[in-house]
């Protein structure tokens, strides 16, 4: 009687979680309901198969239990029971697959009328490009990629000129309008999945993949890679924005076009110099650091990187939270700095500046910290050198001082809660998996050594 009353319990209590359970489908945004009528009618096939033989083994088990007085029959074949099953199970199959074979035949047949859309994705970032007012999208080709040429556009194709190329893991998208994903992977293997468009497809390297979909409602919508590419898989997220006509147009016109991006001028060392005079006040001369002043050394940092701290501050993406005391002084600091092309100066006049190497202040076992290491290494490199690709500055060398209080910010949300702070976001989730303030001092003392 146990076995049958765990039997019927199961059966119960799946019901009943599955009615009451909070976790179901996100609301859908697309045209793909007939995805969410396929996974219903797989769900009530395996679902009535599901209880009914549980049911009947419960049955089974109630009615043929042992009895010293009865002699089981024995019965090797019954042709009628197994045409019935075999029948009943071929259709039950075919049910389920039907209703895929149809949509997938949707899936993959493109409207003309789409418009197209590149996604490129890298560990752990997706970038986007859009075709310009001539509505094609320029060649590629992965010899062409650099950190001036990241989607690696074809500099002698001029229908690449006008292509609107987006730098951030947010994409904006008008409504009510079919758009053809172009997937393309510069690394791995990763996937591109917006629940609730019910889209998903990998991004394989080396070749172009595609997926469509039409927004039925506006909105702001999670990016997802549903293939396991890297140690920081969890933390590749983007957005996809869905707009008004009128609204996409105008996010779109703010984006810069690839004639553009190349034929910004490269920064003046000389007059950067002059304009790094207010910053030599807290960051040295050299840009060497002064603790003194929480100030962190800045040369021997990448201009992007330097670059895009400097932008953050200017748009209260860092140095806003109320908490971040040095933060919010370099914030109207950061302001002087009055457009593109002074930040470009002030950021290649620190290039020039030869990186004095920081003294370490605190206490930790490098060798511990070296295990701690192999996860911040899959993004700032093996010996903490950065890597541009992954928009990772250097670690060697920087002070322990500032680098622990950076990981305590991330922790506690006072850096990288900003949403438009991609990523800060992926630095939160790394930073909390150091367990306690040790750890932090075991990973610093490992970074002193390289």
């Amino acid at each position: 009687m146990k076995l049958v009353i765990a039997l019927v319990l199961l059966v119960v209590g799946s019901l009943v979680f599955h009615w009451l359970s909070p976790w179901w489908m996100t609301p859908l945004a697309s045209n793909w309901g007939t995805i969410d009528t396929t996974i219903d009618i797989t769900l009530w096939i395996t679902g009535f198969v599901f209880v009914a033989v549980n049911l009947f083994m419960a049955w089974c088990v109630y009615r043929f239990r042992h009895n010293p007085e009865r002699r089981a029959h024995y019965e090797p074949e019954n042709k009628k029971l197994e045409t019935w099953l075999t029948v009943g199970t071929a259709v039950g199959v075919a049910a389920m697959l039907a209703p895929g074979l149809i949509v997938w035949a949707d899936f993959v047949e493109v409207p003309e009328e789409a418009d197209q859309v590149e996604v490129l994705g890298m560990q752990w970032q997706w970038h986007y490009r859009l075709p310009g007012e001539d509505g094609l999208l320029g060649e590629v080709d992965a010899a062409h990629i650099s950190q001036d040429n990241p989607f690696g556009m074809n500099p002698d194709d001029p229908a690449g000129d006008d292509d609107r190329l987006v730098t951030s893991n947010e994409l904006h998208l008008p409504i009510d309008r079919p758009v053809k994903l172009l997937l393309r992977s510069k690394d791995v293997l990763h996937d591109f999945a917006v629940p609730q468009f019910r889209v998903k497809m990998d991004l394989v390297p080396g070749m172009v993949t595609y997926a469509w979909f039409t927004p039925t409602r506006t909105g702001k919508f999670d990016v997802l890679c549903m293939e396991l590419c890297g140690i920081a898989h969890y933390a590749m997220r983007g957005y996809v924005v869905v707009d008004e006509a009128q609204d996409f147009a105008s996010w779109l016109e703010q984006q810069p076009t690839w004639n553009e991006m190349r034929r910004i001028p490269a920064g003046d060392p000389v007059a950067g110099k002059a304009s790094y005079a207010t910053c030599a006040a807290c960051h040295g001369q050299d840009a060497e650091g002064n603790p003194a002043m929480n100030a962190p050394r800045l040369a021997g940092l990448p201009d992007w990187y330097i670059a895009r701290q400097i932008k953050h501050y200017q748009q209260g993406i860092r140095g806003a939270h109320e908490e971040d005391v040095f933060g919010r002084q370099m914030a109207p600091m950061a302001g002087t700095l009055v457009n593109e092309q002074s930040i470009r100066n002030v950021t290649a006049y620190i290039d020039t500046l030869q990186p004095a190497r920081g003294t370490g202040t605190l206490t930790g076992d490098p060798d511990a910290g070296a295990a701690h290491y192999v996860s911040c290494g899959a993004c700032h490199g093996t010996r903490a050198q950065g890597n541009h690709a992954l928009q990772a500055p250097g670690l060697a060398g920087q002070n322990d001082w500032y680098l622990k209080r950076q990981l305590e910010n991330f922790r506690l949300g006072i850096r990288g809660a900003h949403q438009e702070d991609s990523y800060g976001h992926q630095m939160v989730l790394m930073a909390r998996s150091l367990q306690d303030e040790q750890s932090i001092d075991d990973l610093l003392a490992y970074l002193n050594t390289l």
